[in-house]
């Protein structure tokens, strides 16, 4: 890294001030950041020559835009009092790089975009057809306006014959005027235009989506209940949305609805209104559907989405891996407040910075993510804490979260015009901020590796602890068994002592009932020999007492 990172436990209060605190305004990413571990290291020597093909063409940083993350600064959407942003003197040229495709921002498959795009393009007619359908309806609405412009004043001036150049065929025009195209969207896409260049940037255009989207509105989804009640939240203080019964919310109920059952695995989120409602204020709702599906599988949206989030996650985990390079002072201080990412940062994720920021602020992030990858976000979240870095350095854990949540754009705030009271923002300012950021390819690779090496040893880990879970079940289950065992054993032989105790006490009473018949057995004896002495003694007596009759 080109400015090393200042040691905070070096700083002392009575010779550092706040401003030296602050981390660098203009870090760049010349070289690969240094490892910091083993995975860092793996990262490091393996080439990083691929890297530029995997990220928009649309490349808005000058400085070494082949390695740097693409993001098209466009103009905020013009009314009476704006003015289009004009290319500042001492910025350097922007590119844009020559490509086969219209964006190349990576798909769910690791493929480059336009590679993917053209595979669909092969197999399906739609992404043609939907073309001709998008030029068809800029040379419909370039008359409606001429007419409407004769006599009227303009609002917003469009360059038609530039922007119809760029319709009738967005691939070779690329190819052929990279530098013109960059220039012009960083000025800004017309608000007329916007809708039509987000289709025509995403090739989004799809007659069979489209088609598949009207078939969709006839079939029931479980999730229409919990569709309508998030219905009222959103952009409630919108004309568009404001009446319950209006066509916007209709429209949000209709294109959440089928996408519901479009894609079941997804279903139906919370944050997802948001993402749609800012497609249907600039288009109908079935071109809305359509760049809703190619927003969600090949801008890699829909992994914020997935019932564990994975996608979301990871580019938490990369937001914080960038805060810790780029502003290492504040990361820290977030560390000792216990401000984790999660608690804000995966609101502006998920709805894409649509809740809560002023609509000419989304619309322009949008430009940016649909014209160089859904990367892009990471430039403008950066790009909010280092311009408020000195103030959220001074706040404590409940007043940073406050922060930012209610006060993060007050800085790019402009004066009110004729005591109208709506606030205004320098959109330009922050978009050229956002876009300046070197945030490269390899980085983004580098923390990706670094967040499944963890998931890795997460996982490792989990599966260690189901395994010794599953050891105990089996365990517990066998104690329990043994338990049981023991308890039967225990009963049989209480039974058996209780059997055996009623053995001894009959055994007893046999031999009580033997003593008694030896006794009896023994009296009969006596008596029997009484008797027969009685009988020789009888016998006795009478021989003596004939003898003696007969001697007289």
């Amino acid at each position: 890294m080109a400015d090393e990172a200042p040691n905070p436990t070096s700083f002392t209060p009575a010779t550092i001030s706040l401003d030296e605190l602050l981390s660098p305004k203009s870090p760049t990413f010349a070289d690969p950041p240094p490892a910091t571990n083993s995975n860092r290291d793996s990262v490091a020597e393996s080439a990083a020559s691929d890297d530029d093909s995997r990220f928009s063409t649309v490349t808005l940083s000058a400085r070494d835009s082949a390695s740097s993350i693409g993001s098209a600064p466009t103009s905020e959407r013009p009314d009476s009092t704006s003015s289009t942003l004009a290319p500042s003197e001492d910025s350097e040229p922007r590119a844009h790089k020559k490509s086969a495709s219209t964006t190349t921002i990576r798909s769910v498959h690791n493929l480059p975009f336009g590679l993917k795009q053209s595979d669909d393009i092969a197999n399906h007619r739609g992404s043609v057809d939907g073309q001709h359908k998008l030029q068809e309806e800029f040379a419909r609405l370039q008359k409606e306006k001429e007419v409407v412009e004769e006599g009227h004043v303009e609002t917003e001036v469009i360059d038609w014959d530039f922007w119809g150049a760029v319709m009738a065929d967005y691939e070779q025009f690329a190819s052929d005027e990279p530098d013109k195209l960059a220039q012009a969207i960083a000025k800004g896409i017309p608000n007329t235009l916007r809708g039509m260049m987000w289709q025509l940037m995403a090739a989004a255009k799809d007659p069979e989506l489209e088609a598949a989207y009207l078939k969709l509105l006839k079939e029931t989804s479980p999730h229409e209940k919990a569709i309508t009640r998030d219905l009222g939240r959103t952009f409630p203080h919108h004309a568009f949305f404001t009446d319950g019964q209006g066509i916007g919310q209709e429209n949000l109920f209709n294109v959440l609805k089928a996408y519901s059952l479009y894609d079941p695995q997804v279903g139906y989120c919370q944050g997802l209104p948001f993402v749609v409602a800012i497609l249907l204020l600039n288009m109908p709702d079935e071109e809305a559907f359509s760049l809703l599906c190619r927003l969600m599988h090949l801008y890699d949206l829909r992994g914020h989405f997935l019932p564990e989030m994975p996608k979301l996650q990871l580019r938490l985990f990369q937001f914080d891996r960038l805060v810790e390079e780029i502003l290492p002072v504040l990361h820290i201080h977030f560390l000792r407040q216990g401000i984790k990412s999660s608690m804000f940062c995966s609101q502006w994720f998920l709805t894409m910075f649509s809740y809560r920021f002023p609509m000419e602020v989304v619309v322009r992030i949008y430009d940016n993510v649909l014209a160089s990858g859904i990367e892009a976000i990471f430039g403008f979240s950066v790009a909010l804490l280092q311009k408020n870095e000195d103030i959220l350095l001074g706040l404590k854990f409940d007043e940073i979260l406050t922060f930012l949540n209610t006060r993060l754009l007050d800085r790019y705030k402009l004066e009110p015009y004729d005591n109208d009271d709506t606030p205004n923002y320098n959109t330009n300012e922050f978009v050229t901020e956002a876009t300046s950021l070197r945030i490269t390819p390899f980085q983004l690779d580098s923390y990706s590796h670094e967040y499944e090496d963890l998931m890795r040893e997460a996982n490792k880990r989990a599966v260690e602890m189901d395994e010794l879970r599953n050891s105990n079940r089996m365990l517990t289950s066998q104690i329990k068994k043994l338990e049981s065992d023991y308890a039967q054993l225990n009963t049989e032989h209480v039974e058996v002592l209780n059997e055996l105790v009623k053995t001894r006490l009959a055994s007893e009473e046999f031999e009580s009932e033997l003593v008694r018949y030896k006794l009896l057995y023994a009296e009969a004896m006596h008596s029997n020999e009484e008797g027969q002495s009685f009988n020789r003694r009888s016998t006795s007596i009478a021989s003596m007492f004939s003898m003696k009759r007969g001697s007289s």
